[in-house]
């Protein structure tokens, strides 16, 4: 099996990205963004930690670990498309994106009655039950018609530390390299302002400036000149 169709396994980290298929734009307007993070939230938040994202015009970047099987646990599928319902999580009111900013999920599901029909989440699915949905909104949006992401959605395992750093420096640092923005630090779609900010986010942010030591240096290391080795011709080949 390809590296990048290998299915998304639970307790492990990944680099997960795509592009718009013809490498065209996913992104078009503000409430473009939103709906994307909304949909985030109720297709990937349940069953994933985020540590990283960006969204760009025409791609996107988000690094994250598939939480553990005992934190994900057996819950009831009430969607057509086999999603969490979102109703069925305790104490978990669930607000639109613009209302806080957040990417990440917490509370688990009330409990299943006996005749209850249940399975275990596929992570994979959800990241395609995602991008379908997102699909299905665009091209209603844009009276377009046809697939709107490049096909598979590509991952790449994250196993050293050194990595995953390396990483979320790219990926924060994506919109200033990519022409978008002369200051990444004023771009609005990506994690990095969460991350350094004392408001409420679910956004990992204490670990991931764990794995920087402190914020201090997790801002210090940003702000460096130097190149981070991870391109676009790696990604997508």
């Amino acid at each position: 099996m390809d590296k990048k169709e290998i299915p998304l396994e639970y307790g492990k980290y990944y680099h997960v990205f795509n592009r718009g298929n013809n490498a065209e734009n996913l992104f078009d307007t503000e409430k473009n963004y939103w709906h994307f993070i909304n949909l985030y939230e109720k297709y990937i938040c349940p069953v994933a930690e985020t540590y990283a994202w960006v969204l760009m015009r025409n791609h996107f970047h988000f690094l994250i670990k598939i939480k553990d099987e005992r934190d994900i646990g057996f819950y009831k599928f009430l969607n057509a498309d086999r999603s969490i319902d979102p109703v069925r999580f305790k104490n978990e009111k669930w607000q639109t994106a613009s209302e806080r900013f957040n990417l990440s999920a917490s509370a688990g599901p009330d409990s299943v009655k006996p005749n209850d029909k249940i399975k275990k989440p596929n992570p994979t699915l959800h990241f395609s039950h995602l991008f379908n949905a997102y699909a299905k909104y665009f091209n209603i949006q844009y009276q377009r018609t046809g697939a709107l992401f490049e096909r598979p959605f590509q991952r790449i395992e994250i196993t050293s530390e050194d990595y995953f750093r390396r990483l979320v420096i790219y990926i924060h640092k994506n919109p200033q390299n990519h022409g978008f923005i002369n200051d990444f630090r004023a771009y609005r779609w990506s994690s990095y302002n969460a991350i350094i900010s004392e408001k409420p986010t679910r956004t990992e942010r204490q670990k991931v400036i764990s794995w920087f030591d402190d914020r201090s240096n997790f801002i210090k290391v940003h702000e460096l000149k130097s190149e981070i080795e991870l391109t676009e011709n790696i990604f997508f080949e």
